[in-house]
């Protein structure tokens, strides 16, 4: 054999291996009763990066709903979060439990070394979020919170184009649909989102929360001076034990942020607006920006870019730090949601107390 054949016959099981793709990313579903789980099951329809491994809910009825309408097989699911977690050995856990119920999966996967992501909020109160953030440092696994917002193209462009035009002076976020109930979500996921305990209030927590992250994503995770809020249930009827309508002032040194969380608009909305020294720029919706910088005449309107790959998207940006090529930061990281979860908390001592909250 001359040394090229005996050179290309050594190397051809290299250049195999080098060629074979990133096996699918093995996922285990904790909870069902949070509607976005249709969504992760929509998203990953037809994806070949990612494998659901194993369901779990204490329901046997949420059993046979989802196995009716997306085909997974009866073994798939399971009653006791443990076993599934310790038969079908997971490399990620993603939880569509209440958020009241978010430190018992995080606890229960860290114990395995199992990285988490969860729908938002990251608790109901600082004390769940401590003891996330003490089962994580314990354990070493990452803790993802997924909004949707987080994949908006106009927000990673909004903070783009204000790089450079200043300090930010007031920030307004106005977020939230027409209600739960009223836009026809089922009765697993309307029960706990009109739980104050499951909750952690209504309207307040279920869409406040989006706001708080973005602010705090923009000011860096900087901790507000203070926060104020008023909260009110303006469909007692439908919503008796949690409000449907919170507006929150967080005041930073400097600066403003106004959220505005609400199951009364008359249609969906994600808006957040961010106005600086020097300029502004609206995001309405996840694919437009309107702008006005230092030196323009008029306001002007983007398109902004696609994301990178990698964080297009929930499942994306969760394989993406598994497989150990990224890092949980910006909006997903637990420390930004430590301090939404502090925002979200005082807001709701405030409208409680009818006092403004000073953050030590």
């Amino acid at each position: 054999m001359s040394l090229v054949c005996r050179t290309i016959f050594f190397l051809l099981p290299l250049l195999a291996f080098a060629q074979t793709p990133d096996p699918p990313l093995r996922v285990a579903i904790a909870g069902l009763v949070h509607g976005h789980v249709d969504g992760f099951f929509r998203g990953i329809k037809g994806r070949t990066d990612v494998q659901v491994v194993g369901i779990f809910d204490p329901d046997a009825a949420l059993h046979k709903k989802y196995s009716a309408k997306y085909g997974f097989p009866d073994a798939l699911f399971f009653t006791d979060l443990a076993t599934m977690l310790d038969r079908v050995k997971p490399e990620a856990v993603a939880s569509f439990t209440s958020t009241y119920d978010h430190p018992m999966v995080v606890e229960t996967a860290a114990a395995r070394h199992i990285d988490v992501m969860m729908e938002k909020p990251l608790a109901v109160s600082m004390e769940h979020a401590r003891r996330i953030q003490q089962a994580a440092n314990r354990s070493g696994i990452h803790v993802i919170v997924n909004y949707e917002t987080t994949w908006y193209r106009s927000h990673a462009e909004m903070r783009r184009v204000l790089d450079g035009q200043g300090g930010i002076r007031k920030m307004v976020a106005m977020d939230g649909h027409s209600g739960p109930k009223e836009i026809g979500v089922g009765p697993e996921f309307l029960g706990w989102l009109s739980d104050p305990a499951k909750n952690g209030a209504g309207a307040l927590f279920d869409f406040g929360c989006y706001g708080a992250n973005l602010m705090t994503w923009m000011m860096n995770n900087q901790r507000p001076i203070a926060v104020t809020a008023i909260t009110q249930t303006n469909k007692p009827a439908i919503y008796p034990h949690v409000d449907d309508e919170a507006s929150v002032l967080v005041q930073y040194p400097g600066a403003q942020g106004i959220i505005q969380g609400s199951w009364n608009w008359p249609f969906a909305r994600k808006d957040f607006e961010v106005y600086t020294e020097h300029a502004y720029a609206v995001a309405t919706g996840g694919d437009t920006l309107h702008t006005r910088l230092k030196g323009d005449k008029k306001e002007m309107t983007h398109e902004p870019p696609p994301l990178p790959a990698d964080e297009s998207d929930s499942v994306s940006y969760l394989r993406a730090v598994v497989r150990g090529r990224l890092k949980p930061g910006g909006l997903s990281s637990l420390e930004n949601n430590m301090v939404v979860v502090e925002i979200l908390q005082a807001a709701r001592d405030s409208a409680r107390t009818g006092q403004t909250i000073k953050l030590k």
